[in-house]
């Protein structure tokens, strides 16, 4: 075998990687992201544009973090712990959620996604506590 030459197993492990550190980008991302808004909610200096963005790619974030499990799942036929996949589908109902109250709660949209933020964080949290049981 040549000593430069490609080793054919060099990708099982790195999905696995990505999703890990994936998975602390989505936990640290949205608490960040609760806490700017509901600071927000009462130091107009902080509604921001850059706020929505920034909630909104930690939010989509979750979505990428679906899609590398499942990855592993069907690609390299790893089997996730317990609940541990529970939690990611369950992010994507809350961001469900969040998104459809967005306007019933204009008047307190600080508020819901600043709890929200904190809830998504929590739950991937709890994820990450399933996944190393």
């Amino acid at each position: 075998m040549h000593l430069l030459a490609p080793d054919p197993n060099a990708h099982l492990g790195t999905l696995l990687s990505f999703h890990q550190v994936w998975g602390y980008l989505v936990i640290t991302g949205n608490g960040l992201a609760g806490l700017w808004a509901l600071v927000a909610n009462y130091r107009e200096k902080l509604r921001t544009r850059a706020l929505w963005w920034f909630t909104f790619f930690v939010e989509a974030a979750i979505f990428v973090q679906i899609g590398s499990g499942l990855g592993l799942v069907e690609g390299e036929h790893a089997r996730p712990l317990a609940f541990h996949p529970f939690y990611g589908f369950f992010a994507v109902v809350v961001v469900g959620f969040l998104f459809a109250y967005r306007r019933q709660l204009f008047a307190r949209r600080y508020l819901l996604y600043g709890y929200g933020g904190l809830f998504l964080m929590g739950i991937g949290i709890r994820a990450l506590i399933t996944a190393h049981a």
